[in-house]
């Protein structure tokens, strides 16, 4: 994923914490009301702080979009971020071409300009982390002497993000 700079400590902590991720899970409103999820993979996470998704036309409505979650984990590192906010559905092509990487092929053969890609634009208003900055073996012993002395530990740290701009 592409990152840009962030232009405040919140959403550069957010850039840190998605960074690494491959795979996001989008969540949303289907037309009955019911939550869903979908695998998605993050290609930027622009200045601004909106994260950019390529996806098919079909796959998403606008409706779905108006309130929805994003869910990142990073298990090695023991990351996880829960970011709120609402998406917009864009065609375009020159921000597709700039976004576009080889990764993309196999769902939009024709690239940038295959018929059914869209853009997904997700303006975050807030995010949750939970961030345990120690290896996993640290990790697993810190849970096992919790067990052992039937105390919880601390495992890291755990907070919220105000990223939506002003």
């Amino acid at each position: 994923m592409k990152i840009a700079k962030q232009d405040s400590p919140e959403r550069q902590r957010l850039a840190d914490l998605v960074e690494p991720a491959r795979v996001a899970m989008l969540t949303t409103l289907d037309g009955q009301g019911q939550l869903t999820s979908k695998p998605m993979s993050p290609v930027e996470l622009d200045a601004q702080g909106c994260l950019w998704f390529f996806t098919d036309v079909h796959s998403t409505s606008s409706a779905q979009l108006e309130r929805l979650n994003l869910s990142f984990c990073n298990v090695e590192r023991g990351d996880y971020v829960s970011v709120v906010g609402r998406g917009e559905l864009l065609e375009d092509l020159e921000r597709a071409k700039e976004l576009w990487t080889p990764m993309a092929r196999p769902w939009f053969p024709d690239g940038p300009a295959s018929p059914q890609l869209r853009l997904l634009k997700i303006v975050p208003n807030s995010a949750e982390y939970w961030d345990s900055p120690n290896s996993k073996m640290v990790r697993l012993f810190a849970i096992a002497a919790s067990v052992a002395a039937a105390k919880p530990v601390g495992l890291g740290e755990h907070g919220n993000l105000e990223v939506a701009r002003p």
